[in-house]
């Protein structure tokens, strides 16, 4: 009747779950909920202070990745990460945690800032109301947050503290036989007091202002310095490695990137390489992002050598000191410093033709050269190019074992950014180094005994032979012999002889480099920094915080043309003359000054470094958190001895910016004393993707993937036959499906209830609009099953379940308990589907216990139609904070299982046996039985396999 007449369907039953029943239940209880202030998660300082009972509870902070609102709004694929959170958020509630969870918003970024350039409206305004667009469909989602703890990354109350904290990173330093940041000041008055020498010698009073100022800023973990950076004229600003696409181009905007250099913000980030290594450990992360941090950090031992040339020295870094007897010439990075140093007027006499390039002399070679490289990214210069490039800068070194001369070449296969940018080749034992040296008719000794055949006659040589098990040969020299060692005993003796000589020690290198914390934009935190006429880096007073961004006129950094290598940043901040150029008194004794601020900002990370601890303590004007309530939520303990987040979850895209920075924060201000908790974030979880069909017309454009029709298995769109692949969902490949169009189509519970049961949740999944209404008729049957669809009365009766039907509900509890603890939502609402559909097929009405058991079980995956059925059984109280269902042990096991008998691999009987029968009483009961018996027919019995309780098998 439903089917053919839904007008008389409805006519029949008013009181069915419909959709429109679901939209004004849910719209209700999300009312209530936040007039109770249901998910107000307590704080120790307050709440559980005049509570013992609920302070005695075990607690659970849950938190999702920083979502940027995007004027765009919410698609289906969005939320969810943020269902799964809240979901589990629930399930802990009903277990007795106190829980905080709630959600705030990354907001600064370049999105808004370009939205800003090419209107003119500040991004203040779209950012707040794409906020505000995303609060309200986050709401409909019935989502339990702590609405008081929300706040953004643009609340000038929140970014003070981002403010603040970088301060305390520029004030500070770190102590390498401590291995630990300190207050910069401590760093002063060793210098003062002569505990520790100053570099370069002489006196710290005897130094100038500015030459203290630039001893400091060889130690401080915030510092400004001219270096290599990605130079983006397209967008006008710079950008850290890791927003540089393998190719050399932007992340954003896909434009060209160069090397430049320029004063810029750094983090030392790298001061803390072997924390952030050696912390991993202890951290519940899926194993393959702690593999991505280790390898981004790049941890390798070796040794450090120098090579001397022209009175001094280069310095290389090396992981096989074994092979120093073959390397044959040294490589720098175009953009090392040292290459103006050693570049001569002229070609030395004898030069080869092929290592000028054809220039005239070696200041035009190197010239040539390092705007050739400057056009590459870090990727393309150490892709396996089949062409080896480079130029000779007109300079010999010395190879410090042997004597022998051997020529520097810059190339762009050295980066600056690993090592010390240079590096000894050694063409008989590396690939890159070997094709190099025949490029450019360079000498290739062989210095470990080729295992393969080749013999140690390099000029027949095809490739480089590398081996870790060779003995090593032809390395011998004055005062040092390797020869005939193995790699391992032949890398110890000449990094011993190294350090004795003095031209070299065993040392650590990391890939890890220092992390760009400047941005030539509008849109980001000022720097809470000024410079007096000097051009000395001053701190702002916390008293001066925060340092809001003042009014521009134009939003946008000066841009260029994409390919315009040679252009320099200007930023919107510094065309506003009165922010710029001040008259302060700073506190520090000398009085009003005129100083000149920072026109950089922060970059968009920034704010997401430390967003969990703001979340513990929204409110706080005098502390970056308060000690007693940090601890409660995120201090150490059993399990967890680096303290942090109990559960964080987000996309696995962020394993090596978000994740590695806020890492760094964390051991920085736990190092300073602020925080108890040396790690963010102890659990992470990454959820998949929800991905959708995007169709293609035959000029390859997307088309509307709602107007697409399905026939005989191809697909059209007005007529025209279309392609149609999986990909991602989004506003621009027209496939995007709003979360608010299924809501009103079904309701929200529904809409929670697909996304988790479309598989599980670390899987990317595809959408399929025509299966969401499977869970909406597992919703329907369940309200069947409590509420009378024609009179809208309770059926449930007062009368006891029986045996069967206690299985039934023991089990689903016992299984749903495990699956929600475990975060397999999918098989829980799997379970919970099986005992609706049990119910519904005994028929009769439920009884009570069940159905208050049932509601329950599904009160965390879909709380607005729990609410509702949890009131019409005659509770005045909520299902939020209500104790989840235990399971009766007894109803859980079966009563008997079915023990297969196999003889040699054939199955001759059946057993009914008890669950937890033995091995010894389950072989005597298979040998008894009476098939079994008549099937071996007094054969002798070789071997007899127990698997208790369902398996036996005899072989004869």
């Amino acid at each position: 009747m439903s089917e053919t007449n839904p007008a008389a369907a409805e006519t029949a039953a008013p009181h069915r779950y419909t959709a429109a029943v679901a939209v004004e239940v849910e719209a209700r209880w999300q009312d209530f909920w936040d007039a109770e202030g249901t998910y107000a998660a307590p704080n120790p300082s307050g709440d559980l202070a005049g509570d013992p009972e609920q302070a005695a509870r075990p607690k659970k902070f849950i938190m999702d990745m920083f979502p940027y609102p995007s004027g765009a709004g919410l698609h289906v694929g969005h939320p969810l990460g943020y269902i799964a959170t809240d979901v589990f958020a629930r399930y802990q509630r009903m277990t007795g945690h106190n829980v905080l969870h709630t959600l705030g918003f990354d907001a600064f970024g370049l999105p808004a800032e370009q939205h800003a350039v090419a209107t003119g409206e500040h991004p203040r305004v779209t950012t707040e109301a794409a906020i505000n667009n995303m609060k309200s469909q986050l709401r409909r989602l019935g989502l339990g947050h702590d609405k008081r703890r929300s706040f953004a990354t643009i609340d000038p109350d929140y970014y003070k503290w981002t403010q603040w904290i970088f301060l305390r990173i520029f004030n500070s330093w770190y102590d390498d036989e401590a291995k630990k940041a300190r207050p910069i000041a401590e760093l002063v008055a060793q210098f003062e007091s002569g505990e520790r020498a100053v570099p370069g010698g002489g006196s710290w009073n005897a130094l100038s202002a500015a030459e203290r100022a630039d001893v400091l800023g060889e130690y401080r973990l915030a510092y400004a310095s001219d270096a290599p950076v990605n130079w983006c004229p397209g967008l006008g600003t710079v950008l850290a490695n890791e927003e540089v696409t393998a190719d050399g181009r932007s992340e954003r905007g896909n434009f060209p990137v160069f090397k430049a250099k320029l004063r810029q913000w750094n983090m030392r980030i790298t001061a803390y390489a072997d924390r952030l290594l050696d912390d991993l450990d202890e951290l519940d992360w899926p194993e393959a992002i702690k593999l991505q941090q280790r390898n981004w950090i790049g941890r390798s031992e070796g040794a450090r050598v120098d090579f001397p040339i022209d009175g001094e020295r280069i310095t290389v870094f090396t992981t096989r000191p074994d092979t120093l007897f073959g390397a044959t010439y040294m490589v720098l990075a175009p953009e090392h410093p040292l290459v103006e140093k050693f570049t001569p007027a002229a070609w030395p006499e004898g030069t080869h033709d092929v290592w000028t390039g054809g220039h005239a002399t070696p200041a035009e070679a190197v010239a040539a050269y390092r705007a050739q490289a400057a056009s590459k990214s870090d990727v393309e210069r150490q892709a396996e190019a089949k062409d080896k490039t480079g130029v000779f800068i007109g300079s010999y070194a010395t190879n410090p074992v042997n004597g022998e001369r051997i020529p520097v070449f810059i190339a762009d296969y050295v980066l600056m950014g690993y090592g010390t940018g240079a590096i000894m080749a050694v063409p008989a034992g590396d690939q890159r180094d070997f094709e190099f040296a025949r490029a450019f008719e360079l000498p290739i000794h062989c210095i470990v005994e080729p295992t393969d055949g080749r013999g140690t006659d390099t000029s027949t040589w095809e490739d480089a032979f590398a081996s870790y098990d060779a003995k090593i040969v032809n390395s011998t020299g004055e005062g040092v012999s390797l020869d005939g060692l193995g790699v391992a005993e032949a890398k110890e003796r000449i990094t011993e002889w190294l350090e004795r000589e003095g031209i070299g020690e065993g040392t650590v290198n990391f890939r890890l480099r220092d992390w760009l914390f400047s941005r030539q934009r509008y849109w980001g935190e000022p720097f809470p920094i000024v410079y007096d006429e000097d051009g000395i880096a001053h701190s702002l007073p916390e008293s001066m915080l925060p340092l809001e961004l003042p009014e521009v006129e134009d939003y946008s950094p000066r841009t260029f043309e994409p390919d315009d290598a040679d252009t320099q940043p200007e930023t919107p901040l510094s065309r506003n003359e009165d922010w710029v150029n001040v008259t302060l008194d700073l506190g520090d004794g000398r009085g009003p000054r005129r100083y000149r601020r920072e026109t950089n900002t922060m970059p968009n990370w920034a704010g997401s470094c430390w967003y969990e601890l703001r979340y513990l303590d929204p409110h706080n004007s005098e502390k970056l958190v308060d000690p007693e309530i940090e601890r409660y939520w995120m201090g150490p303990r059993e399990g967890q001895p680096h303290g942090g987040v109990d559960l964080y979850v987000g996309g696995a895209e962020h394993a090596v910016l978000h994740l590695l920075y806020a890492r760094f924060w964390s051991k920085v201000l736990f190092d300073l004393g602020h925080v108890s908790s040396a790690e963010p974030f102890h659990k992470l979880f990454n959820q998949g993707m929800i991905q959708a069909f995007v169709y293609r017309d035959s000029r390859g454009f997307a088309v509307p993937a709602a107007e697409v029709e399905e026939r005989d298995g191809a697909f059209y769109y007005e007529g025209e036959k279309v392609s149609r692949l999986l990909g991602k969902m989004g506003k621009s490949l027209k496939n995007a499906v709003t979360p608010e169009s299924i809501c009103e189509e079904y309701g929200a519970d529904t809409l929670r209830l697909y996304e988790m049961a479309m598989g599980p949740l670390d899987v990317s999944r595809p959408w399929d609009t025509r299966a969401v209404v499977g869970q909406f008729r597992l919703l329907q049957r369940l309200w069947r099953n409590v509420v009378d669809e024609a009179t809208g009365e309770v059926t449930v009766v007062d009368a006891e379940p029986g045996e069967d039907t206690l299985r039934a509900l023991h089990k689903a509890i016992d299984g749903v308990r495990q699956d929600l603890e475990g975060m397999r939502f999918n098989t829980a609402i799997a379970k919970v589907t099986e005992l609706n559909n049990y119910l519904t097929k005994v028929g009769g009405p439920v009884s009570r216990p069940v159905a208050e058991a049932l509601v329950l079980l599904v009160a965390p995956l879909a709380p607005h139609i729990a609410e509702e059925l949890w009131r019409k059984l005659g509770h005045t109280d909520s299902v939020v904070h209500r104790d989840f269902p235990v399971a009766d042990p007894a109803y859980v096991v079966d009563e008997a299982v079915t023990c297969v008998v196999q003889i040699k691999g054939k199955v001759k009987a059946r057993l009914e046996v008890p669950p937890g029968i033995s091995e010894e009483e389950l072989e005597k009961a298979a040998l008894g039985d009476e098939k079994v018996v008549a099937a071996l027919a007094g054969a002798p019995i070789r071997k007899v396999i127990v698997r208790a309780p369902k398996l036996v098998n005899i072989v004869t």
